[in-house]
């Protein structure tokens, strides 16, 4: 199977599978000398992990994790950091019932057409329990970012859930305050939109349904000159990092495609002198323009499809052909985008960190 590393300079490779003895990934390219907090690491693995609450699956893994190499004494060596995350609540024989069977929506059919063998646990090397190696591999890149982009400003990388099921937030990310992301268990930081979100979510589990939902997220005060045009633009690279996340199924940054239905008088970001810096009045642009980071806010969102696997009966067909009824079994969320803003997050330092890299060589210094 090929496609199991993301990046460039910063690259990312992950290994394991959803209900095998574990998960984990090695990042090359990471600089040395960085020091790594571990606590920042458990943070956002804690944010992801399942089992955090009563909307998202029973399944209880404490994502504890380890180191194999690249770190010594609290720092980064230049050499490659390997590490692994161990599944501890695995339960393989909740998945017998799907060995020979296609679920609906799920990947075992094309893995199946493609590879002739697949690892119906959970979905194997299919199953959002990957994630994990990318969030822990996406901590180390914020820890990089945020130690070498901040110069006395506040550079940050919030995600939260602007939508579950019917349940949209109307305010933009300007009118709200992030720092209560994680003040409800839906990761929305309006208390009276993540209530009718929670409630949207509840109902569906009661009902053995899903929904689905959409990610806000926001880079607040990054550099100018990140991306690599013309086929490494930065939209390019971070709409291919959330198109990678399992159940994602869309992409849009700045003004998305209401931008189809503007005139180019309503759309232009007019530049100014800000007191001696150049930015823009309005930011249309989510802060990329010609494939390069402009200095203003970078924001985007991603929408995420409902869940496959329902509480519900489906028809499908079996290795044969047969139609047959499935019953599902197993621990599975009924929404996804409350466990998937910190991947999101991840994702999105992955995608700058790999930039940030490669514009040390952009040009020569005078």
């Amino acid at each position: 199977m090929a496609g199991n590393t993301f990046g460039t300079i910063f690259r990312l490779t992950t290994f394991g599978e959803s209900h095998g003895p574990g998960i984990g990934g090695v990042i090359d390219g990471c600089p040395a000398g960085l020091e790594i907090d571990l606590d920042q690491i458990r943070y956002d693995l804690d944010r992801r992990k399942p089992g955090q609450s009563r909307i998202t699956t029973s399944r209880t893994e404490a994502d504890e994790f380890e180191f194999l190499s690249g770190i010594y004494q609290g720092k980064t060596t230049g050499t490659p950091i390997a590490f692994l995350i161990r599944n501890l609540d695995y339960k393989p024989s909740d998945y017998d019932q799907v060995e020979s069977v296609y679920r609906p929506s799920h990947a075992d059919f094309v893995y199946d057409v493609k590879y002739g063998f697949r690892d119906p646990r959970g979905g194997g090397r299919s199953s959002a329990r990957e994630t994990a190696a990318r969030v822990l591999g996406g901590a180390i890149a914020k820890q990089l970012l945020y130690s070498h982009l901040a110069g006395g400003k506040e550079f940050r990388i919030d995600a939260y859930v602007s939508q579950a099921g019917s349940v949209s937030l109307e305010k933009g990310y300007e009118e709200l305050d992030l720092d209560k992301i994680e003040s409800t268990i839906v990761r929305c930081p309006d208390e009276g939109t993540a209530k009718a979100m929670i409630g949207e979510i509840e109902k569906a589990k009661k009902d053995g349904d899903t929904v689905g939902g959409i990610i806000s997220c926001v880079i607040r005060n990054p550099p100018a000159a990140l991306g690599e045009p013309v086929f490494n633009k930065l939209q390019a690279d971070l709409a291919g990092a959330m198109l990678s996340i399992n159940a994602a199924h869309g992409f849009e940054y700045g003004s998305g495609f209401k931008a189809a239905s503007m005139k180019g008088s309503e759309h232009n970001d007019s530049f100014v002198n800000n007191g001696g810096k150049i930015t823009t009045v309005t930011n249309r642009s989510g802060g990329i323009q010609g494939g390069i980071s402009n200095g203003m806010d970078i924001y985007f969102n991603v929408a995420f499809k409902p869940v496959s696997t329902l509480m519900q009966s489906q028809r499908t067909v079996d290795q044969s052909g047969k139609e047959i009824v499935l019953d599902a079994k197993g621990r599975h969320d009924p929404c996804v985008v409350p466990r998937a803003v910190p991947i999101v997050e991840a994702m999105a330092a992955l995608v700058l960190a790999d930039h940030y890299l490669r514009n040390q060589n952009s040009k020569l210094s005078p």
